[in-house]
């Protein structure tokens, strides 16, 4: 279970929230009690439409929350950045991962700085930009396409010195994806098995939720745990969500209804 710390004043559900350190670090605290198992760290917003900060800026977000928590939790610490200079300063701070929403991008510098320092490595699907991805996103096959990406990212890490075993995917929920889109990736979601790598699914109170069943950002809560458990079903091993308490408790029960299953079968 990964929880989210966004240390940002424009996040679509959380913003402004904890943009004091303080405020952030005891989030952070909380959200392991209550059964998170990463704690994901985020500077800028990459809700859609929303504006690039400068690298600085970011830094000085993100790094006195990272600095704060690596002394006073065991949980590892993610960085949800797509600067890889902003990577490599959270990675000295104490955080271990990188959740990198612009996998996409041309150039090697996150991926050597992954190979370099050892560290986990989220690799996320996005087709555009935050400030374009909401504009009119088209697939042919949007599971099969994301599947391609996978395969071609993979190849280029390797390429890069990272190992297999950093590397865990997510296809980016909501990241350059219409409704029908987002449905029909957590429809195929036992397709990317093929890839053998553990599968991340961030869904948390994303718009498309409450497109399908209404309601505002802090009324999708139901609707996030029901993407999640689907999710479980289907072969994903992390959940990112705002709402760690909750969406444990479903995990908790639905793996121990696999077991039993599993069991007695």
């Amino acid at each position: 279970m990964m929880g989210i710390v966004n240390v940002t004043p424009d996040s679509f559900s959380d913003g402004g929230q904890f943009l004091d350190p303080q405020r952030a670090v005891d989030h952070g605290l909380q959200l392991a009690a209550e059964g998170a198992d990463i704690i994901d760290v985020g500077g800028e917003s990459t809700r859609p439409g929303a504006e690039s900060i400068s690298e600085a800026e970011e830094l000085r977000r993100v790094l006195p929350v990272i600095e704060a928590l690596a002394g006073r939790t065991q949980a590892p610490i993610s960085i949800d950045s797509q600067k890889p200079g902003v990577a490599r300063e959270a990675l000295r701070a104490g955080a271990s991962i990188i959740n990198d929403i612009a996998a996409n991008r041309a150039g090697d510098e996150m991926w050597e700085l992954a190979a370099e320092t050892g560290a986990g490595y989220i690799l996320m699907h996005m087709q555009g930009t935050p400030q374009t991805m909401h504009l009119a996103p088209k697939y042919e096959d949007v599971v099969g396409e994301v599947d391609q990406f996978f395969a071609d990212r993979l190849r280029k890490a390797e390429s890069c010195g990272m190992r297999p075993e950093q590397i865990v995917l997510d296809p980016g929920i909501g990241f350059g994806k219409t409704v029908q889109h987002n449905l029909q990736l957590l429809a195929g979601l036992s397709r990317f098995r093929i890839r053998q790598r553990p599968l991340l699914l961030g869904v948390s109170r994303k718009s498309f939720i409450g497109k399908v069943v209404g309601g505002e950002v802090n009324e999708r809560v139901p609707g996030s745990i029901a993407c999640s458990v689907w999710a479980i079903l289907n072969g994903v091993q992390l959940i990112r969500t705002h709402d760690v308490a909750a969406t444990v408790q479903a995990v908790r029960m639905i793996e121990e209804i696999q077991r039993v299953n599993e069991r007695d079968a």
